[in-house]
């Protein structure tokens, strides 16, 4: 059976890590068995929905790497859930109701005053066709129900969580459809991934209770359900899901200068016992997926384990996935000399900079100028492409008697301005010649 994996994200807002996460989790799944991978845009609430999210989502998924097999819009299968919904109404399996937001949570509270389970208690299958009739005459229109069935137990085997068990006595009919028709989450879920042959349903724990009535839904609808899995939540590092974690959003990430590889090498392992591994690229990390590898620990999510993960991502990033990131004329023996430095790319016209000048050097004193000075009368004499840091610092060496700091910090510091930085050795002769000497005689 081919595996197919579906992200299915309202476009209400934009993506957040936990979403990119979910995302990605399916992306790896489909990826590792050779299956396929399906973007759904849930968008039946088009009140809320909006088109310039669509293309953000899109756009989101694009920048890292994980493109879809295929794309449906919920908008455009009405007709689909229309003809489910009929089916489901015929079968008795959906009902109508009419009670307000404010005599249902009355009837919850007084369940809840009874120690019972605040459940529906489908007063509504009392009405009779003329009851129906005098409501839709006083201008009541209803909301429906699916009807559980409560004599079958529901029972599945998650793929993280293991074996699974709900009584459906405890769980009260959900509402499927609203008085002025449209849709609520539950059943136009249910019905696209039986349309659409989704074989792996794998999102937040937060839905497992969804999952146990989609259970009935899928069976109703004459369908095999999914295989289900269910990772733990996202946490910040206070312990919970922060509302600074919650609203995260690529753009965001992408203005701190996140590569797309660091975001993919650090969510593909959280909640796992793998070591976070920045060698491994998307298609490695969809090779060694496994479900079994998650646990049920909720997934710790921590900014500066990302920040340290991207900055062992840019010291592996090749020229040519960078080149239109850098500062014009910056070739590849530069991007390779200064990519140790860097915990971003863009961090790369800094040094960039130290190269083509000016640079600022400290004020030094009389002892140190004349060093420099001497050091400019050797550099002049250098042959420029043969190493010419070895061949400066080992005349020195042997003029001045100095070693160790008392001989490199000076000359790093001359030439640019800077006392730490990429080894000398190699950012040297990127630096015009005639600019060296002078940055060194000017000390």
């Amino acid at each position: 059976m081919t595996i197919i994996t579906r992200f299915a994200p309202s476009p209400t807002g934009i993506l957040h890590v936990g979403n990119i996460r979910t995302a990605l989790l399916n992306w790896l799944l489909a990826k590792k068995h050779g299956g396929r991978f399906l973007l759904r845009i849930d968008d039946t609430d088009q009140a809320r929905s909006r088109e310039e999210h669509v293309d953000a989502i899109r756009a989101d998924l694009a920048w890292l790497g994980l493109h879809p097999d295929g794309e449906e819009r919920q908008s455009a299968r009405f007709d689909i859930y229309e003809a489910a919904f009929q089916r489901l109404v015929a079968a008795g399996r959906i009902y109508r109701c009419y009670e307000t937001a404010q005599e249902l949570d009355l009837k919850r509270k007084v369940l809840l005053g009874r120690g019972l389970p605040p459940i529906y208690d489908r007063s509504a299958l009392t009405l009779s066709e003329a009851d129906h009739a005098a409501k839709a005459a006083a201008g009541e229109a209803p909301h429906w129900r699916f009807l559980m069935d409560h004599e079958t137990s529901i029972a599945w085997t998650d793929g993280i969580r293991g074996p699974q068990h709900f009584d459906p006595k405890q769980m009260s009919d959900p509402v499927v459809r609203r008085a002025d028709g449209s849709w609520l989450y539950m059943l136009p879920s249910a019905i696209d991934d039986a349309e659409m042959g989704v074989s792996d349903v794998l999102r937040g724990e937060d839905h497992v209770s969804n999952t146990a009535t989609q259970v009935q839904m899928f069976k109703a609808l004459g369908a095999e359900p999914p295989s289900f899995a269910h990772a733990a939540l996202l946490t910040g590092t206070e312990g919970k899901l922060s509302k600074r974690l919650g609203s995260l959003g690529v753009d965001e990430l992408r203005a701190e200068g996140i590569e797309p590889e660091a975001l993919v090498a650090l969510l593909a392992r959280l909640g796992t016992s793998d070591p976070v591994d920045p060698a491994l690229d998307a298609a490695a990390l969809a090779a060694s997926f496994d479900l079994a590898r998650f646990g049920r620990a909720p997934a710790r999510f921590d900014e500066a384990d990302l920040t340290r993960v991207n900055a062992a991502i840019v010291h592996r990033l090749p020229f040519d996935r960078v080149a239109h990131l850098l500062p014009e004329g910056m070739s590849a023996t530069a991007w390779e000399a200064i990519r140790p430095n860097l915990t971003q790319v863009a961090q790369a016209a800094e040094w960039w900079r130290v190269i083509t000048g000016p640079v600022e050097a400290p004020a030094f004193d009389d002892e140190t100028r004349a060093y420099l000075a001497e050091a400019a009368g050797v550099a002049a004499g250098l042959d420029w492409t043969n190493d010419p840091w070895t061949a400066l610092t080992g005349a020195l060496k042997e003029t001045t008697s100095r070693k160790g700091k008392a001989l490199f910090l000076p000359l790093r510091q001359a030439l640019t301005g800077m006392d730490h930085g990429p080894d000398m050795k190699t950012l040297l002769p990127l630096i015009d010649k005639a600019e060296g000497v002078a940055r060194l005689a000017r000390g």
